[in-house]
């Protein structure tokens, strides 16, 4: 490794032992994928608040009994706990308790109690060409895809320790080659002016994620997204049902202005044509029951809702009442909830009966009770991991096709 002074310092635990640890950790880990120096980060983000068992307390407590704080802004992903909403969380006590501490520990070393997967849509929002060290899978691929900004999939550990010393391995996305396209999906068959809604992207998502696998994808023909919230659920689902850490977006994109640029004026691995049915056909397969099937709940909100997509949601509301049994959740984070309380929109959404849920999502944790019903979902994201991790069958919708199932009582669609 061509270390530098500062490194040599933390090698050496000049610094301290906790970042002695964490660059032992690094070390080891830029050996391992042939990494042979390390760059400066500007912030990170760390997955591994979440609570999985013991093993999360072990390397935590370590890292604070050794006195460890990190090195840049350091935001933090969703842990298993509602720590403002506690009475929503069903799972035993001592379970509460450790994913509590778990989630607290990480506050001692100098992390930010956002407890979001959107640290995007906050204030810890990087700019284009920034250096930084993220894990959570839907807040890597938008990162590198809609601002621009740059940082591989880092795992639970790995990416604390870059918070812990400020440093990354130079690799892959980290640097100019690791970021071009390698697989061109091409949209074909639409309309000249095909409807940038929200299913569309969703359905894309889930079809580059599974055709792509790591490679990095370029898409050619998506229509104008009326947010970014439609990128944020196409590269959410898309690193769901693959691993895809980046896109590019002909035209859309930062680093997509032209088809060749987005391939670094290289032919592409493959060629892929996305037609209307092939959407359908993906769209279709997000949902484990059909129309017309009794649902329990409605979750919305995977990734966390941002304030614009409350924006949208608020006038849907009016006269909304949910079926009885029906619960609606909205996955949000502690920011942007503060913010639709300063704007006044909270009673709105109280009135209508939809739960807020923040500081942890409705797929990861036990909260929808579902005994023999369905939950139906708007993300791509949930649809995907939902009946594993949960146990539950579930519909996929646009968010007006969710509210309408709510209302009655059963999986409702327009048709897809």
């Amino acid at each position: 490794m061509d270390l530098s002074e500062f490194d040599e310092q933390l090698v050496e635990g000049r610094c301290g032992s906790a970042s002695r640890f964490a660059m032992d950790i690094l070390l080891r880990f830029a050996a391992a994928i042939g990494a042979s120096r390390f760059l400066d980060i500007t912030r990170a983000h760390i997955d591994g608040c979440l609570y999985h068992g013991q093993v999360n307390l072990d390397f935590i407590d370590r890292l604070v009994r050794d006195g460890g704080r990190v090195r840049v802004p350091t935001s933090l992903n969703v842990g298993a706990m509602d720590l403002i909403h506690p009475e929503l969380i069903r799972r035993p006590e001592p379970e509460r308790v450790a994913a509590r501490h778990l989630m607290q520990a990480h506050l001692k070393l100098g992390c930010e109690a956002t407890f979001t997967c959107a640290p995007y849509q906050t204030r810890f929002r990087p700019q284009f060409g920034e250096q930084i060290a993220w894990g959570e899978s839907n807040a890597i691929v938008f990162a590198n895809s809609v601002i621009g900004a740059r940082t591989n999939r880092y795992g639970d550990f790995i990416d604390l320790c870059c918070a812990l010393t400020g440093r990354a391995p130079a690799f892959g996305l980290h640097l100019d080659e690791g970021r071009t396209g390698q697989v061109h999906f091409r949209l074909r068959g639409f309309p000249d002016s095909i409807e940038p809604s929200e299913t569309l992207f969703v359905g894309v998502g889930y079809l580059v994620g599974e055709r792509s696998g790591i490679r990095i994808p370029v898409i050619e023909g998506l229509p104008t997204p009326k947010s970014e919230d439609q990128l944020k659920a196409l590269g959410a689902v898309a690193a769901s049902s693959g691993s895809v850490a980046m896109f590019h977006a002909v035209g859309i994109t930062p680093e997509a202005p032209t088809l060749a640029a987005a391939f670094g004026n290289r032919e592409p691995d493959e060629v892929i044509d996305v037609r209307p049915a092939d959407v359908a056909h993906a769209l279709d397969r997000l949902s484990t029951v059909s129309d017309g099937t009794p649902i329990a709940a409605v979750s919305l909100g995977t990734p966390h809702f941002s304030i614009e997509e409350f924006r949208t949601l608020i006038p849907l509301l009016s006269g909304f009442r949910a079926s009885e049994n029906v619960g609606v959740y909205v996955n949000t984070n502690r920011e942007t909830c503060d913010a639709l309380s300063a704007l006044g929109f909270l009673p709105e959404i109280e009135k209508a009966g939809l739960r807020i849920v923040t500081d942890t999502c409705t797929y990861i944790t036990s909260i929808i009770e579902a005994p023999g019903k369905a939950v139906m979902t708007n993300s791509g994201k949930w649809a995907h991991y939902a009946p594993a991790n949960l146990g539950v069958d579930v519909a996929f919708g646009s968010v007006e096709e969710c509210l309408a199932s709510a209302v009655a009582g059963r999986v409702v669609r327009k048709g897809l």
